[in-house]
């Protein structure tokens, strides 16, 4: 999935009083009212800030493995070209040592709950104030890991399901490269199609897909995918959840004037 990269300020010509770098954010969105909310709390949070945007997770893996340093990820949790978590562990697999705040229309306990086993720094609903997001930065940044007083409530009894926890662990001992091999199999493209976009020999997509299979526990491709299926928001949620309020496009896709302004007071 293609995407392009910006590079913010928050004021023209930052000017240090002192020897220290300045804090270099990255924000991986794809809706730009959405990115201009979190330019600008980031902006409250840090005003000497530097900021990094991508919109894809291809395009952020990119701008991280070109840039020295990235303080600090802030990652809506759906992009496009990605399943569920799916976008979330390929970040995770490939910097871990990256702190991310997920940021999401999302609130649902049980997506939350798989959301914070995978190691997240902080997760941010998108209707939270500037304010409040601007200090869960701070709190990040000094090394802490935020939850608003209604998350940490609402996901204290909600810890991921047994299977999907192992299957979440399957899926982080993907390599990053084996990863974007999986998103690829379950949009359906055949070995030859996946080596084209990758740009390596057919030979190497079969390698991967049966290192995929091996790592996943399962004995086909269909498998793989039903599998992956797993970490769906739908899937996620859990039985008692309103299917309606996970549909394809995000619920935040429907409603953006309702969740920027969420950030922007």
């Amino acid at each position: 999935m293609l995407g392009t990269m910006a590079i913010v300020l928050c004021i023209a010509k930052p000017q240090r009083r002192d020897n220290r770098s300045v804090t270099r954010f990255l924000i991986v969105e794809d809706h730009p009212l959405f990115r201009e909310a979190l330019e600008s709390a980031i902006c409250v949070a840090n005003p000497e800030a530097e900021i990094l945007q991508a919109t894809s997770i291809e395009t952020a893996l990119d701008v991280l493995s070109s840039t020295h340093q990235v303080d600090l990820i802030l990652l809506d949790l759906s992009m496009p070209g990605t399943t569920g978590l799916s976008g979330l562990i390929q970040l995770r697999n490939s910097f871990p040592k990256s702190p991310i705040i997920v940021v999401s229309g999302y609130e649902n306990p049980h997506i939350i709950g798989s959301v914070l086993s995978l190691g997240v720094a902080g997760y941010i609903p998108k209707s939270t104030s500037k304010r409040e997001l601007a200090d869960s930065i701070k709190q990040v940044l000094r090394g802490s890991i935020y939850l608003s007083d209604h998350i940490r409530n609402s996901t204290r009894t909600q810890q991921p399901r047994s299977d999907v926890r192992e299957l979440l662990q399957r899926i982080r001992d993907l390599t990053p490269q084996q990863l974007r091999v999986l998103e690829m199999l379950r949009v359906g493209l055949q070995n030859k199609q996946i080596a084209y976009q990758l740009k390596i020999c057919e030979t190497t997509v079969k390698v991967h897909v049966s290192e995929i299979l091996r790592k996943l526990k399962v004995l086909s491709r269909s498998n793989a995918i039903i599998e992956v299926s797993k970490i769906d928001f739908v899937n996620l949620a859990g039985e008692s959840a309103d299917k309606n309020q996970y549909p394809a496009n995000r619920i935040s896709d429907r409603y953006p004037d309702k969740y920027a302004s969420g950030l922007s007071g």
